[in-house]
């Protein structure tokens, strides 16, 4: 019988900090870069089709980001309020909207 790569316990459990600032960290984290567009810095985050679980409407063409849709997260880098704000308003894109943006 094959092996089960499945995590046996659930995550996150005995945890203490709040689900705020996990999603901070996990945006401020993981496969981000930096880009460069009509002179201002912005964060991209990519989210993956298995990680995308929720509906949002990209700004690029105002159609719906439907659960389970490979998108982008976009952000400003180089904000005067701090990061905190900046990833308060932080946009889902689909890829293609914002590679033509």
């Amino acid at each position: 019988m094959p092996r089960s790569n499945r995590p046996r316990r659930p995550r996150g459990r005995g945890h203490e900090e709040s689900t705020e600032d996990a999603g901070l960290d996990r945006l401020m984290g993981g496969w981000r870069r930096t880009e460069f567009r009509r002179g201002r810095e912005w964060s991209v985050q990519p989210v993956s089709a298995a990680s995308a679980q929720k509906e949002y409407r990209c700004p690029g063409c105002t159609l719906t980001i439907e659960p389970g849709t490979a998108h982008v997260v976009v952000w400003r880098a180089d904000g005067v309020l701090g990061d905190a704000a900046d990833l308060a308003a932080r946009r889902h894109w689909h890829h293609h909207c914002w590679s033509i943006e």
